[in-house]
């Protein structure tokens, strides 16, 4: 073995002789071309731009209805709008109990609600775990063209189909009502709930299943008690997009539910939320600038941070629910 010497950190280092088999002379080094990255730093800047519009509509969305719905409360005050139990701000004795339009809001929304997560759910349990997969690549496709339907075709569809078939079953029911339409909300956002949930399915591990399988346990007791547990922070992904999906829902409402602001949870009678409500008055009849219009934007606030708050306890909910897998 020889000694160390120092002076060889001195010389060069050898490259043709380390890349040169032996007894073969080493190829020329050959120094390659050098790219430009003028090319990335377009491509860097576009994003860049991208990603600074979507922010800066975001911050303006907040900024107009901020400085709206201040306006709004310089003239009323915010415990009569968090307090009363009416809703006429286009009489001449106006109330402006926000509770009347949030409770039709949570009504249509629970009844969509009921119907889309468990059969979404069960739904995608069955296409994930159960189906055979010709079955999978036909139903799957079929359920997804459902959330391309245009909303308006939901909102008559429920007007004047689903109502008068309600109304032989309940002979009290109104000619617009709440449940018509939360059910047809319902049929609405179930596809997303099928598609997220089914992927969320999916993509658990096959290590898993093959585990259950040797302890024993069937295809139904590997479906319901290890694979959705498993895939749960997904589905629960799934279900958090359904709710502001249902909470957020315009036209069906505007449609099928009326526009009666009434306090009631009361699913047979017209009701008014807070989506057919921004429509109601944003039909151009009232004057920009007045206290009745600026009533949409209070109550564009109030949704929002309906939605922003659900988003963020769902997001926490997720965040400690969820599984990573090596």
């Amino acid at each position: 073995m020889q000694p160390f010497d120092a002076r060889s950190r001195r010389e060069p280092l050898r490259l043709d002789l380390i890349a040169a088999p032996r007894g073969r002379p080493a190829p020329p080094l050959v120094p390659g071309p050098v790219r430009s990255r003028a090319g990335e730093r377009v491509i860097q800047g576009l994003l860049f731009l991208c990603a600074l519009l979507s922010i800066c509509t975001t911050a303006g969305i907040i900024g107009v209805l901020l400085w709206e719905t201040l306006a709004f409360f310089a003239e009323v005050p915010l415990w009569r709008f968090l307090t009363e139990t009416q809703w006429t701000p286009l009489f001449a004795d106006k109330h402006f109990g926000i509770m009347v339009l949030a409770s039709a809001t949570f009504l249509t929304s629970a009844i969509a609600l009921l119907l889309a997560l468990p059969v979404g759910l069960l739904s995608a349990v069955y296409l994930s775990e159960l189906a055979a997969d010709r079955t999978r690549r036909v139903l799957k496709p079929i359920l997804e063209v459902l959330a391309g339907v245009p909303t308006v075709v939901y909102g008559y569809f429920a007007l004047l189909f689903v109502t008068p078939l309600l109304q032989r079953v309940l002979p009290g029911l109104s000619g617009f009502n709440a449940l018509s339409a939360g059910l047809v909300m319902g049929i609405m956002i179930l596809p997303i709930v099928v598609s997220l949930s089914e992927d969320a399915l999916h993509a658990v591990p096959v290590s898993l299943r093959d585990a259950g399988y040797a302890l024993g346990a069937t295809r139904f007791e590997v479906a319901t008690r290890i694979v959705v547990p498993a895939a749960f922070s997904g589905v629960m992904a799934s279900f958090l997009l359904a709710v502001a999906r249902a909470v957020g829902e315009t036209m069906i409402v505007a449609i099928a539910a009326g526009q009666s602001p009434r306090l009631t949870l009361n699913p047979f009678v017209p009701v008014e939320t807070m989506t057919a409500y921004i429509v109601q008055v944003s039909l151009g009849d009232t004057p920009a600038g007045t206290l009745e219009f600026r009533t949409i934007f209070a109550v564009g606030m109030t949704l929002f941070l309906i939605t922003l708050a659900l988003n963020t306890i769902g997001n926490a909910i997720v965040g400690r629910l969820r599984e990573r897998y090596e």
